[in-house]
C-alpha cells in the first residue's frame, strides 16, 4: 500500500507539470543532438535526441527563463510565458566564435598549462561543491548491431527468435533498448543509494533495466575514471605526466562566465589516456563540459573501437554551484566484420545539496526496485521521459511490444519449439536437445559421438561420454531444477562409469540450493584438478608425459548452502567414498613411441606393481564459508544480487573431516583458510594477492588423496588468466602435505604502467606481470617461485597469450622455465 501511494503521488507529480517541447538545429536546419536544456537557476533539465528533439517539464509556465546549452554553439536564453500547459519551441542555435586570450602574462609558458593548473589546484573545492546530493536521474540505453552474418567459423548465431526478427536482411538492426527513472542519494567518494521507480526493457515487461546511475558515475574532478582500466583524468594530479594541452579559445556564457576550450592531447599513444576536450570556467575553474573520446587500445579492449563521454555541467547562481545536467556514453566496436555501436544518455536533475545526512541513509543495499517497477504504461512514459524518443526507438518499442504476447503464448513457443525439436537420424550419434519453453523445461541428450568430451589417458585409453540432462525452471521466482546423468567409457580399460546428479535451487534471494550426486568415476588424486584433460592428452599423446594421475571412486554424496548474512555463504557436505587404486592400461602415443610412460602412482612414477593407497571407505563430511566483507547488493521484486566490495578482501573458511573408515588410520580432521584480495594501485595496475593456511589433526596415515596438493605444472602451459593458485614449475605432487601449510601468491598486473613506456614493447599492447610465490610445509625447505612475463598477447583484437619466465628454488634446487599462456583452454576444456 504504502509503495502504490508513493508511485500515485510520483504520477500525480509529473501529471501536473508543464511541458516545454520541440526541436532544436542550427543554422543549415541539421539536428543537434545532445543539446542540454535547463531552466535558468534551477535543477530542472533535460537533453535532445539524436533527432534534435527535447521535451521539459517544468513546474509551470509563467515567465520562465530556458536555457539552451551546446559545445560549440553560443548558449541561448529564452523567456517562455503562457498559460497553456504545453508549448512548443523550436530553437536554431548559432555557431560560437572562439577568441583567443588577447593577455599572456608570460609567453614563454603556455597558457592552456596555466588553467589546467588551477583546475587542479581547485579541483577539491569543486569536487566538494557537489560532494554530497539527491536527484533525479534518468537513463536510455541501446545497443544496435550491423552486418550480423548467419554463421561464424561454421557456427550458426543463434540470438534467439525475439533478437533475430528485430534484424533485417543484412543483419541489422536494434538488439537492446531500455530506460530507467530513479532517485538517487550519493555522498562522494562512493556511498549510493539508488531507488528505481520504474524500468523499461523493449519487449521484455518482465524485465529490469541495468542502466542504474551505480554504473554511469564518471567524475573528472577524480584521478582516475574505471574503464575496467584506470584512466588518467585530464585535471589528475600527475595529468601533466601523460598529457599535453592547447587552448583553442574562450567564449562567455549567458551569466557572463569565460569558459576557456582547451585541448587534450596524450603524450604517449599507448597509456591509459583520454583526448579530446576539457572546457573550464574562469574564476571558479569548473569543468563546464567534457568531450573526450576513449580508443579501446588504451582501456586493453581490443574489440572497442573508440568511445565517447559527453558530460554538459549547468550553473545556478543562488547557490554557486556547477552539476552535471547531462552525460553521454557512446562505442562503436566490432569483430568478425560484425560492427556493434551503443549509446547511452543520462539526465540529472532536481538536485538538492544537504549539509549531511542521516548515519543510516546509506547501508548495504545500493539500488532497490519498486515492485511494479516495470509495469508502468506508456501513459505514465510519455510524461515522465526526459528524452524524446527517436522515431527508430519509438518503432522499437511499437514492434517489440506488440510482438511479446503473441511470442509469450504457448502457441507461439509450441510452433517454435516444433521446428528446432524435429528428431533427425544422426542425432542418435551427435546429440539431440528438446525444449518446452511455455512449460519452462528441456531435456539433452549429448549423443554416441560426443567428439568434444574425447580425451585420452593412460588408465583409460581414449575415453569419451554421453549422457542425459533434464532442467525445469521458473524465472521468476529464481527455482530452478536440474538433473543429468553421464556415461564415461574407457577404450583401454574396456570400462562403463556412470554418474548421476541433481540439484535445486530454491530462490534468488539466499540463493539457498540442495544437490546429490553419486556413481562412479575417475578422479585425480588432487581434487582441484590442476591437470586439465585438453592438456594432459597433448601432453601423453605428443609427449609421452602423462602426468594425470587416477583412482577410482564410486561415491554419493549430498550438499546444502545458502546466504545466511550479507555477504556470508555457508556450504554443508556429506559423502560416502569407496576408493580404488588403477594402473595403466595402455602405452599408446602418436610420438616418442619407445618411451615409457611413468606409472600411474603419483609417490612412485617407476614402480608399475605397487599403487599409492589401498583400497578403503570412509565418510567425509565438511562445513565451508565465504565471507566478503562490506557486501553490497541489489535488491530486485525477483531476487537479490550480490555486489562484491572491492575495498575488501574475500574469506574463505573450512572445517573437514574424515569418519566411519574402512580402517580408523584413514579419519582425520582438517581446518583450512584463504584470504584473496585484490589491491587497486590506481593506474599503476593492480596486485593480486592469495594467502592459504591450513592444518590436519590426527592425520598420520591417511590416504594420499586427502593430504593437502597444491597446484603444480610441469606442462608449461598456463591455463587461467592469472596465476594465483598455481607454481608454475613445481612437479604435481612433489609437496603434498598430511600437515601444516601456508602458500603465498602475489601477482602484479602493471595494466601497461610499465610496458607503454618501453619503445618497441609499447607496440604490442600488452601488460606486465610480476609475480612471486611461495609454499611452506613441515620438515622441508620452503618452495619459492619469482616470475616475470607479458599478458594481453596476441593478433589483432584477440589476444589470449601470455609468456613468463619463471625461477624457482627449493632447498638448494634451482630451476629456469618459460610458461606459456593459453587462455583459450578455458573455453576448450
Amino acid at each position: 500500500m504504502k509503495n502504490f501511494i508513493l508511485s500515485a503521488f510520483l504520477f500525480f507529480s509529473v501529471s501536473n507539470f508543464a511541458q516545454i517541447k520541440g526541436t532544436i538545429t542550427d543554422e543549415k536546419g541539421n539536428p543537434l543532438p545532445f543539446v542540454s536544456v535547463f531552466e535558468e537557476n534551477t535543477y530542472t533539465g533535460t537533453t535532445s535526441n539524436e533527432q534534435g528533439k527535447y521535451q521539459l517539464n517544468v513546474k509551470e509556465l509563467g515567465k520562465n527563463k530556458i536555457i539552451f546549452q551546446y559545445l560549440g554553439f553560443k548558449t541561448q536564453k529564452l523567456a517562455v510565458a503562457s498559460d497553456s500547459k504545453t508549448i512548443t519551441l523550436d530553437v536554431k542555435m548559432l555557431e560560437e566564435s572562439f577568441a583567443l586570450n588577447e593577455v599572456i602574462i608570460d609567453p614563454k609558458n603556455n597558457p592552456a598549462d596555466a588553467i589546467i593548473k588551477s583546475a587542479i589546484s581547485n579541483k577539491k573545492d569543486n569536487s566538494d561543491k557537489t560532494g554530497r546530493y539527491t536527484a533525479d536521474f534518468y537513463s536510455k540505453g541501446m545497443f544496435k548491431v550491423k552486418d550480423l552474418p548467419k554463421k561464424i567459423l561454421g557456427k550458426k548465431v543463434d540470438l534467439g527468435a525475439d533478437m533475430a526478427s528485430n534484424l533485417d536482411s543484412t543483419g541489422t538492426g536494434i538488439l537492446y533498448l531500455s530506460e530507467t527513472v530513479s532517485k538517487i542519494t550519493f555522498e562522494k567518494p562512493d556511498k549510493l543509494k539508488e531507488k528505481i521507480i520504474a524500468s523499461k526493457i523493449s519487449g521484455n515487461n518482465r524485465g529490469y533495466s541495468y542502466n542504474t546511475a551505480a554504473l554511469s558515475t564518471y567524475d573528472f574532478y577524480d584521478n582516475t575514471l574505471d574503464f575496467d582500466i584506470k584512466l588518467i583524468s585530464p585535471i589528475a594530479d600527475n595529468a601533466f605526466s601523460y598529457y599535453k594541452y592547447k587552448l583553442e579559445g574562450s567564449f562567455y556564457d549567458d551569466n557572463k562566465h569565460q569558459i576557456f576550450k582547451i585541448k587534450v592531447i596524450p603524450k604517449r599513444d599507448k597509456e591509459p589516456v583520454f583526448e579530446g576536450y576539457i572546457y573550464i570556467v574562469d574564476d571558479s575553474f569548473a569543468i563546464y563540459a567534457i568531450d573526450l573520446d576513449i580508443k579501446g587500445y588504451r582501456m586493453k579492449n581490443e574489440f572497442t573501437e573508440i568511445m565517447n563521454l559527453k558530460q554538459s555541467f549547468s550553473y545556478n547562481s543562488a547557490n554557486k554551484i556547477w552539476s552535471k545536467n547531462a552525460q553521454s556514453l557512446s562505442f562503436n566496436a566490432g569483430v568478425f566484420g560484425i560492427k556493434f555501436s551503443g549509446t547511452f544518455n543520462y539526465v540529472y536533475s532536481n538536485y538538492e545539496f544537504p549539509v549531511s545526512f542521516e548515519k543510516k541513509t546509506f547501508g548495504n543495499e545500493i539500488v532497490a526496485f519498486e515492485p511494479n517497477a516495470n509495469k508502468k504504461d506508456d501513459a505514465f512514459w510519455n510524461q515522465i521521459r526526459p528524452i524524446p524518443l527517436t522515431i527508430e526507438e519509438s518503432t522499437d518499442y511499437t514492434k517489440k511490444d506488440s510482438l511479446q504476447t503473441i511470442r509469450k503464448s504457448q502457441k507461439y513457443t509450441d510452433s517454435i519449439d516444433a521446428k528446432n525439436n524435429k528428431f533427425k537420424v544422426w542425432d542418435i550419434l551427435m546429440g539431440y536437445n528438446y525444449k518446452n519453453t511455455f512449460k519452462s523445461y528441456s531435456f539433452d541428450y549429448k549423443g554416441l559421438l560426443n567428439i568434444s568430451s574425447l580425451s585420452f589417458n593412460t588408465v583409460q585409453g581414449f575415453n569419451l561420454d554421453s549422457g542425459f540432462s533434464f532442467r525445469k525452471w521458473n524465472e521468476e521466482k529464481g527455482k530452478s531444477t536440474s538433473i543429468s546423468t553421464t556415461f564415461n567409457y574407457g577404450f583401454s580399460d574396456d570400462r562403463l562409469r556412470i554418474t548421476g546428479d541433481f540439484s535445486h535451487r530454491f530462490n534468488n534471494i539466499n540463493y539457498a540450493y540442495i544437490s546429490a550426486s553419486g556413481g562412479t568415476k575417475t578422479a585425480q588424486f588432487n581434487g582441484a584438478e590442476p591437470i586439465t584433460k585438453f592438456v594432459n592428452s597433448i601432453a601423453s599423446l605428443f609427449f609421452k608425459d602423462n602426468y594425470m594421475k587416477l583412482y577410482n571412486l564410486e561415491f554419493a554424496q549430498i550438499n546444502y548452502g545458502q546466504d545466511v548474512a550479507n555477504g556470508i555463504n555457508l556450504n554443508a557436505k556429506i559423502a560416502y567414498e569407496q576408493r580404488k587404486p588403477l594402473f595403466n592400461t595402455t602405452d599408446y602415443s602418436f610420438f616418442k613411441q619407445d618411451d615409457i610412460y611413468s606409472s600411474n602412482n603419483p609417490l612412485a612414477p617407476n614402480d608399475f606393481t605397487s599403487s599409492a593407497f589401498d583400497q578403503h571407505h570412509l565418510f567425509k563430511t565438511a562445513l565451508s564459508a565465504r565471507i566478503n566483507f562490506g557486501n553490497k547488493y541489489i535488491s530486485r521484486p525477483d531476487g537479490r544480487f550480490n555486489v562484491r566490495n572491492e575495498k575488501y578482501p574475500t574469506v574463505y573458511l573450512i572445517f573437514e573431516k574424515a569418519f566411519a573408515a574402512s580402517e580408523k588410520k584413514y579419519e582425520f580432521e582438517r581446518i583450512g583458510a584463504s584470504v584473496q584480495y585484490d589491491l587497486s594501485l590506481g593506474n599503476k595496475g593492480i596486485l593480486g594477492t592469495n594467502f592459504r593456511a591450513g592444518k590436519f589433526y590426527n592425520a598420520e596415515n591417511i590416504a594420499f588423496m586427502d593430504y593437502r596438493h597444491f597446484n603444480g605444472n610441469q606442462t608449461h602451459i598456463g591455463t587461467t588468466d592469472r596465476y594465483l593458485n598455481v607454481f608454475n614449475l613445481m612437479p604435481y605432487y612433489s609437496n603434498s602435505t598430511n600437515d601444516a601449510y601456508f602458500e603465498m601468491h602475489l601477482e602484479h598486473n602493471d595494466m601497461g604502467f610499465i610496458t607503454n613506456k618501453i619503445p618497441l614493447i609499447n607496440l604490442l599492447k600488452s601488460t606486465m606481470n610480476i609475480g612471486f610465490h611461495t609454499l611452506a610445509i613441515p620438515d622441508r625447505k620452503p618452495y619459492s617461485e619469482f616470475t616475470v612475463g607479458l599478458d594481453n598477447l596476441g593478433f589483432g583484437k584477440f589476444k589470449l597469450f601470455r609468456v613468463d619466465y619463471v625461477h624457482s628454488f627449493q632447498g638448494g634446487i634451482q630451476q629456469n622455465g618459460v610458461v606459456f599462456g593459453l587462455k583459450i583452454l578455458n573455453v576448450l576444456d
